[in-house]
């Protein structure tokens, strides 16, 4: 039987969840001005609450449903529907992020792909995708034999946790760029360690 400290640690887990994602919306309107859809830097905003929603929460969540006890027992079918629709929540509003700093960028003229962190965060969504389609075609559509489903399954599961942690690495050399930039000229510089800097 499964203690009261592993629910207690899920419950733990998707409140750090949920928080990273209100500071995350909290540093964009409190310090950054807000939210936009205009090609503003409000609308660049959206950027950083919707990756960190859609890649590191979502995603993370995602990740955790086959930890859980009732999926070990039973029918997989409602547990796989669970993985592939957080998935693909966690996607649908990594898209919807990317489109935010793309407009941005071309709206003001500014390169895209120009950073580390960009290359960096691209090659993830790159591989999520590839994950997610091939992660539904064998495992949750009917046509693929059980011995490509066995073949597959540690390849999914390892690129599923290298994923995971190319996108926290992502997130975090993000809000990094982004608070050097920021930081630059229209504040206290981060060096100096800013309240911003510090809660970010």
């Amino acid at each position: 039987m499964v203690s009261g400290r592993f629910y207690l640690s899920c419950l733990l887990l998707g409140s750090l969840g949920s928080m990273c994602i209100l500071f995350t919306i909290y540093w964009m309107q409190y310090w950054r001005g807000g939210f936009a859809w205009n090609g503003s830097i409000y609308m660049f905003n959206w950027h950083p609450v919707l990756m960190v929603a859609g890649m590191v929460v979502f995603y993370g969540g995602a990740s955790l449903v086959y930890r859980l006890p009732q999926s070990w027992v039973g029918p997989k079918l409602p547990w796989k529907l669970l993985h592939a629709a957080l998935h693909l929540m966690a996607f649908v509003l990594t898209v919807v992020g990317l489109v935010a700093v793309f407009t941005f960028h071309n709206h003001g003229r500014t390169a895209n792909l120009y950073s580390l962190h960009s290359w960096l965060g691209i090659t993830t969504v790159f591989l999520f995708a590839c994950q997610w389609f091939l992660g539904f075609a064998v495992f949750l559509l009917p046509w693929a034999s059980m011995w490509l489903r066995s073949l597959l399954k540690p390849i999914h599961v390892f690129f599923g946790a290298a994923i995971l942690s190319l996108s926290i690495a992502s997130v975090i050399s993000g809000i990094n760029e982004k608070l050097f930039f920021s930081l630059k000229n229209t504040t206290r510089p981060y060096h100096s360690l800013p309240s911003e800097a510090v809660f970010a």
